[in-house]
């Protein structure tokens, strides 16, 4: 069994992965309009906020309510021009937007944005959500099974669990955590839950312990949270709807930079960029007969965190930035 680890005081919410790189990827112009989809302990929006000037607008969007304690300290980081070197007009130059990113087309609407110049999204999960014991986001601490991002709303992981039947859990293991033995897992976890309701992340491990082996035992325990975390908060869904509200909202020219985590959500991002939708079905025009992505792709190759970003914060290791630029209307 995995011995709980004892939990740390961290003073970072969130250590901001591929920090330059992902802004460099936005070539912000000082007088545009940026979206940060995934605001957290602040980082990005904090480096975003800093190149624009006096008429440049930041949103950033997060459903957790525990990030609007960073606002400040993202709002006080902006450049002296964004913020005519005012504190009365912080909020001049940023919006926070508590919600889930599914919501951006509905958002810019409501605040009359009609295109934006930008979109960073950082899909990992914030360090603070991991190192948060009552979260139950991993399996170091014996916690009550949650796994929601916005704490107000939704089923929980120990619902998810408990209720759906063991094909359902069986697909939402192979799909979300890409493991091999989901079958016998959903299986053991439907036997023991008529025992007993499974509600904490040890009632969890408890079940699933002997499936896993000891050399990938860690590695798998965390892919099951995994799969796990994303049906609970319906990520894979979210990250569509968020795509294609940010293709038809960037201006001709305006970039898209995307860092992503595991090979699901890569390939959405991959796809929207290649081919324009989600599906990476490639659609042909009925005229000429070519098929045109709204994009063009800036970094035909990944770019990943260096050796030294890695070393000094070992969550950015499997990391992958993907950068594409809206076509100007040719």
């Amino acid at each position: 069994m995995i011995r709980m680890e004892e939990g740390k005081n961290i003073e970072a919410y969130h250590v901001p992965v591929l920090l330059k790189e992902s802004v460099d990827g936005l070539s912000i112009k000082p007088d545009g309009i940026y979206v940060d989809v995934t605001f957290g302990g602040g980082g990005h929006s904090k480096e975003i906020l800093s190149r624009l000037g006096p008429h440049g607008h930041l949103f950033s969007f997060d459903q957790d309510a525990d990030a609007e304690k960073n606002i400040k300290n993202v709002e006080q980081s902006a450049a002296p021009g964004a913020l005519n070197g005012d504190p009365q007009e912080a909020g001049a130059a940023f919006t926070f937007v508590l919600s889930n990113f599914r919501w951006l087309r509905n958002w810019m609407h409501y605040y009359d944005v009609d295109h934006i110049d930008g979109l960073l999204a950082d899909l990992g999960v914030s360090s603070h959500h991991f190192d948060d014991a009552e979260r139950g986001f991993s399996f170091r601490y014996d916690a009550p099974l949650d796994m929601r991002m916005n704490k107000q709303g939704g089923k929980t992981a120990a619902d998810i669990v408990n209720s759906d039947s063991e094909e359902q859990l069986a697909d939402i293991l192979y799909l979300y955590g890409e493991l091999r033995n989901s079958r016998r897992i959903a299986a053991a976890i439907v036997k023991a839950r008529g025992q007993k309701p499974i509600l904490t992340t040890q009632d969890l491990l408890q079940v699933v312990d002997p499936f896993f082996r000891r050399e990938k035992e860690k590695k798998d325990m965390a892919r099951m949270f995994q799969a796990l975390r994303i049906e609970v908060n319906h990520e894979m869904t979210a990250l569509k709807e968020m795509l294609t509200a940010a293709t038809d909202l960037l201006a001709p020219s305006g970039r898209l930079s995307v860092i992503t985590y595991h090979s699901l959500e890569d390939r959405i991002v991959k796809n929207i960029m290649k081919t324009g939708n989600t599906e990476g079905k490639v659609v042909a025009d009925p005229i000429y007969g070519r098929a045109e992505s709204p994009y063009r792709i800036i970094n035909n190759k990944v770019i990943m965190p260096t050796p030294e970003e890695q070393e000094r914060n070992p969550r950015s290791r499997s990391a992958k930035l993907r950068i594409a630029e809206k076509k100007t209307n040719e």
